[in-house]
């Protein structure tokens, strides 16, 4: 299974883009039917068929309702919750059997370990590992999040349009288009002042900037995220906007995770479609310039819709059976030929740092010239473009690099080097060096819950 191309299990409220996300459910906790468990600590709610089980004052945790629940090789719940000492309210996701697959108990490690090393406002924070009720033979993790309203996936899937009636202000709150509720409280102006092109062009910065001031922070923690793309881009009703789901992480100096699928196949950089051996940092800044102009479009820049479409779309644009015959090795690499009509087929100089199959196989096939993307939408503002452009460089060594795309002309009213932190203490990931039997993992894991709960080491 291609597993990049399923939906992402960590988006707290969202599923993988290709996917058509289910309509939150919600219920007040008095009609969630429940029962005590382990001598009365323990209160397992039976939401929707799923039991979330938590201790009975976990944390000063008062359990509200449901928001949804998702399926992702795994079961999935989430539930609202309050912080009874903090009035805050949270995301808790309940993570079903989670050692039945040791890839996804790893990436359950992974992101929390992550999550807990990172602080930054546009990376999704985790505020609790919930202790399990023994700690020798639990199966489910129940991790509590900062609580997000929603994702990039919905604002940009939403079939609402911004009217001249909604940008004046005259709509009521309930009318009112998702892309206004979460853009139009962080202008500096009136509603009576709103217009179209305010709201869209704020919109159309202030997110971007905001992905690349968390991805700087990311980088700068030795860390690739490795699978951005709109639903792993949180947002709630401030305007705040979070980058989540690292279970696909990696340092950037490791040299051993190179063959493993990664980036769900939409945002996946040339060098993972070629399947470049070594990759950088570059591959990021890639899926943020094809989330920046889904964007911009409304819609995704390259959606291959699985292998057979990618192979089909190969022979009615290339037209080549020798490139077809090739192309079937790299049936699971290569994304369908738009990419290549619209960035135009690499030069010479552009490929020395693919493998020679790689660079064969790119000969073979038809010559492409590169698009003006300013003809192809001249709807986006130019300066857009041209950041768009610089992120969707063919070579990733030609690539605009984080750092430059934040003091890029579009982004100049936005950009402040002082308020764009970087990570002081970079990440590393000691514990996957070795091979961690299921039994070491649900240790780690119920340690990472004592440490946001130390009285469960006297207990």
């Amino acid at each position: 299974m291609d597993v990049s191309a399923e939906p992402s299990s960590d988006a707290v409220m969202s599923d993988a883009a290709s996917e058509p996300a289910s309509a939150p459910a919600q219920a007040g906790i008095e009609n969630i039917p429940s029962t005590l468990s382990h001598g009365g600590r323990f209160i397992q709610y039976n939401i929707f068929g799923n039991i979330f089980e938590i201790k009975v004052v976990a944390l000063g945790f008062d359990l509200r309702f449901s928001l949804r629940t998702r399926l992702w090789n795994f079961v999935c719940v989430f539930s609202s919750a309050l912080n009874s000492e903090t009035n805050e309210q949270v995301a808790i996701k309940k993570i079903a059997n989670a050692f039945d697959n040791r890839i996804d108990a790893k990436r359950t490690l992974r992101e929390i370990k992550l999550l807990r090393h990172m602080d930054h406002e546009n990376v999704v924070a985790i505020r609790d590992i919930i202790p399990p009720p023994q700690r020798e033979s639990f199966n489910d993790v129940y991790i509590a999040y900062e609580l997000m309203d929603t994702d990039l996936h919905q604002i940009i899937r939403s079939n609402q349009s911004l009217s001249e009636e909604h940008c004046q202000g005259r709509a009521a709150v309930g009318d009112c288009p998702t892309v206004l509720k979460f853009v139009g409280c962080c202008l500096p102006k009136e509603p009576d002042d709103w217009k179209v092109e305010d709201l869209v062009g704020f919109l159309a910065s202030f997110m971007p900037f905001n992905i690349l001031r968390g991805l700087k922070y990311i980088h700068s923690a030795n860390v690739l995220h490795r699978d951005l793309k709109p639903s792993n881009l949180l947002l709630n009703a401030n305007c705040d906007l979070k980058i989540c789901d690292f279970g696909l992480a990696r340092v950037t100096s490791e040299t051993d995770f190179m063959t493993e699928y990664v980036v769900t196949r939409w945002y996946r950089a040339p060098e993972l479609l070629l399947n470049s051996s070594d990759y950088t940092a570059a591959i990021d800044v890639w899926s943020v310039g094809c989330v920046f102009m889904e964007l911009m479009d409304r819609k995704p820049l390259f959606p291959g819709r699985d292998h057979v479409h990618q192979l089909r779309l190969l022979m009615e644009h290339f037209g080549s059976t020798e490139a077809l015959m090739y192309g079937h090795q790299y049936g699971r690499m290569v994304n369908n030929c738009h990419t290549l009509q619209l960035i135009g087929t690499p030069s010479e100089t552009e490929v020395e740092f693919l493998n020679e199959n790689a660079k064969r196989y790119l000969r073979q096939l038809q010559p492409y010239r590169r698009q003006s993307f300013t003809e192809k939408f001249p709807q986006v503002n130019p300066a857009a473009i041209d950041l768009i452009e610089k992120m969707l460089t063919f070579d990733p060594r030609q690539r605009i690099t984080v750092e430059d795309a934040l003091a890029h002309p579009y982004l100049t009213s936005l950009h402040d080097i002082s308020d764009e932190p970087i990570c002081m203490t970079p990440f590393n990931f000691d514990f996957e060096q070795h091979a961690l039997s299921e039994e070491q993992m649900r240790e780690l894991i119920y340690r990472e819950a004592v440490a946001f709960n130390p009285e469960y080491l006297h207990m």
